[in-house]
């Protein structure tokens, strides 16, 4: 799964075909839990615990596929995929910042999960979600530089 984007993941998970694609193609295609750590693989008891809940069985409000895999038992199976893409970069002043007296750290980049679900070997329902654009700036302030460290050191010693 070399996806360096939201959207080609997105299409990825698009391209199955519910109903039409099998397991054996999408393990060839990098979605193989053995050789990639973003897949997780989900038993039917882990199916259960996130679709069903009594009254939604009931009513019917779940894709067919799900109710038709859930009443399967264990020929009902499936996979989660979650990756994350994040760089994190400084910015500012370097002697600010090596001296701890300010940093900043720009986090960018873009989550994905999804999660398909088999029916013996035939793809009956796949979901994808996440967040297509992440941008978050995290700043730590010390107003005393390195000497703040060493205070709180000196001051937890002190209360032994």
């Amino acid at each position: 799964m070399g996806w360096r984007e939201f959207e080609d993941a997105r299409q990825a998970i698009e391209r199955l075909e519910p109903y039409r694609s099998r397991r054996a193609a999408l393990l060839s295609d990098g979605f193989d839990p053995y050789q990639n750590p973003a897949v997780t693989i989900l038993s039917w008891p882990d199916l259960l615990q996130r679709f069903a809940t009594a009254e939604i069985v009931k009513t019917g409000v779940l894709d067919s596929g799900l109710q038709e895999c859930l009443a399967a038992g264990r020929r009902c199976t499936g996979l989660a995929i979650n990756v994350r893409r994040i760089q994190r970069h400084r910015r500012g002043n370097f002697w600010i910042d090596s001296l701890a007296f300010r940093r900043e750290v720009v986090v960018t980049g873009w989550t994905f999960n999804a999660v398909i679900v088999f029916l013996d070997d035939l793809v009956v329902y796949r979901a994808f979600g996440g967040q297509p654009r992440l941008e978050e700036i995290s700043a730590t302030r010390n107003p005393l530089g390195p000497l703040q460290a060493w205070g709180d050191s000196v001051g937890g010693a002190l209360l032994r």
